[in-house]
C-alpha cells in the first residue's frame, strides 16, 4: 500500500479556504503549528503527494475528513489498512533518521534542567514521564530529543499520536487497544499475533497487557520506549479514557516487582488546556516524573534569535517580551518574521496590538474558541476585571 496521499484536484480549493477559514494567514503559519515543513504544507495545498502521516495531521488542524477529500488512487483500498498505517508512524522515523540531526535541532533552545533530566528518567527502569504544556510550547520538539537520546543507547520506539486513532477505532475499549497493539507490533516490526492473545473470556485491558508483556517486553533485549503524544485527545472519549489510563498506571507499577515490566519506558505529552475527569489515584497523572515546559527566559530568546542570524540587544528583547512574554510560538514568529525581512524590529513592536499583526491568525483561533465556548469568555472577563482592580 502506498505510504503518501494526496489531495484530490476537484478539493483544492476547498482546503486552501480552509486555511483561512481556520486563522492561518500564511501557510508558514499552519507549518509552524504543525512543527512540519512549509514544503510540506504546499505539496499539500496543492495536490502533492505528502506522508500519510503528515495528511491525516494537516486535515485533523483545518478540520476535514481525510476520506472525503483524498485521493486514493484505489478505489477498493480496505479501511481498516489505511487505519493501521496511518497509525504507523515509520514514515516520521525514517524521515527522522534522514534528516540531519545538526538541521534538525538547529535552532532548538534548551531550557535547563528539563532536557538532562528527562534523558536520566529515560535510562531509569520502569520510568513514567509526563510532559504537561500548553499547545506551541515545544512537546512535540522535546519527544524528538528524548527519542534521539534513546535511539542512541539503543532503545526500542514506538512512537504514537493518539490523533490518529479515528471515530472507529474510538467506539469502544476492545478496538482502542486492539488499534494500539497492532501500531505497537507494526512499529517494532513484530508480527501482529492479537488473536492469540486475546481472549473474549477476560477483559480488553488484560489480554493487552500479556500482549505487552509476552509478545513485545519478552522478546527484546533492549528498554523499550512508548513515546505518546497528544494523550490530552483521548480524555474526552471517557468510556476508553478511564481503563486505558488505569492499564497504564499497572504497567508503572509492576515495574515495580516485575523484572520483564523495568524494560518500559512510559513518555506521555499532553496539554494542561483540557482536564478529564478520573480518579487521579488511578491514573498514570500523579506518578513518575512530572515536566513543565516554561516560557524562554531572555537569554534563551537572545540565543534564539542568534541561532537564527538575529542579534538583539537587551531593550529589543524586553520590548518583545512586553508584548508576549516568552512564549516559544509567539517569539520564534518574530524572529521568523524580522529573518525574512517582512519588517523592521521597530514596525514588528509597532503592528503587534493590531489585527493585520503577524499574530493574527494565532488571536482569530483563539477568539473563535471564546465564541465556541461562551463560558471560557466570561471566565476570561473575570480574569481581566480582577487584573484590572488589584492594580
Amino acid at each position: 500500500m502506498a505510504r503518501s496521499l494526496k489531495v484530490a484536484k476537484k478539493f483544492i480549493e476547498k482546503v486552501k479556504q480552509a486555511v483561512q477559514r481556520n486563522g492561518f494567514a500564511r501557510q508558514q503559519d499552519l507549518a509552524e503549528s504543525l512543527n512540519l515543513a512549509s514544503s510540506t504544507i504546499w505539496n499539500f495545498l496543492n495536490g502533492r503527494p505528502v506522508s500519510i502521516l503528515n495528511f491525516y495531521e494537516i486535515c485533523h488542524k483545518l478540520d476535514l475528513d481525510y476520506r472525503e477529500i483524498a485521493d486514493f488512487g484505489v478505489e477498493d483500498q480496505i479501511e481498516e489498512d489505511l487505519t493501521l498505517e496511518l497509525s504507523s508512524q515509520e514514515v516520521r522515523d525514517q524521515d527522522f533518521e534522514q534528516e540531519p540531526i545538526e538541521e534538525k535541532f538547529s535552532n532548538y533552545v534548551e531550557r535547563p534542567p528539563i532536557e538532562s533530566l528527562c534523558y536520566q528518567t529515560i535510562e531509569q527502569p520502569g520510568s513514567l514521564l509526563r510532559i504537561r504544556a500548553p499547545k506551541h510550547m515545544g512537546k512535540s520538539l522535546l519527544l524528538d530529543r528524548i527519542i534521539h537520546n534513546a535511539k542512541e543507547k539503543k532503545y526500542r520506539i514506538v512512537r504514537l499520536n493518539l490523533l490518529l486513532a479515528d471515530q472507529a477505532v474510538l467506539e469502544n475499549l476492545d478496538n482502542f487497544l486492539r488499534w494500539f497493539c497492532a501500531v505497537v507490533s507494526q512499529q517494532l516490526r513484530l508480527p501482529n499475533q492479537l488473536n492469540d492473545y486475546w481472549e473474549e473470556d477476560l477483559s480488553s485491558s488484560y489480554s493487552c497487557t500479556t500482549y505487552i508483556e509476552e509478545h513485545f517486553l519478552g522478546q527484546l533485549d533492549s528498554p523499550l520506549v512508548f513515546a505518546l503524544d497528544d494523550v490530552d485527545y483521548i480524555f474526552t472519549y471517557l468510556h476508553i479514557a478511564e481503563d486505558f489510563f488505569r492499564m497504564l498506571r499497572t504497567w508503572f507499577e509492576k515495574a515495580r516487582s516485575r523484572q520483564v515490566w523495568k524494560k518500559l519506558r512510559l513518555v506521555l505529552a499532553y496539554s494542561t488546556e483540557e482536564l478529564v475527569s478520573m480518579d487521579i489515584n488511578h491514573s498514570p497523572f500523579n506518578v513518575g516524573i512530572p515536566i513543565e515546559l516554561p516560557d524562554f527566559t531572555s537569554a534563551q530568546i537572545e540565543q534564539l534569535a542568534k541561532k537564527q542570524g538575529l542579534d538583539f540587544d537587551t531593550l529589543q528583547v524586553e520590548q518583545l517580551m512586553k508584548m508576549v512574554g516568552g512564549h516559544p510560538y509567539l517569539i520564534q514568529r518574530a524572529i521568523s518574521c524580522l529573518t525574512r525581512k517582512e519588517a523592521t524590529f521597530s514596525q514588528l513592536v509597532e503592528t503587534l496590538p493590531n489585527k493585520s499583526s503577524i499574530y493574527s491568525s494565532y488571536l482569530r483561533a483563539h477568539w473563535s474558541n471564546l465564541q465556541q465556548y461562551p463560558e471560557l469568555a466570561d471566565a476570561m472577563k473575570q480574569i481581566i476585571t480582577k487584573n484590572k482592580l488589584t492594580r
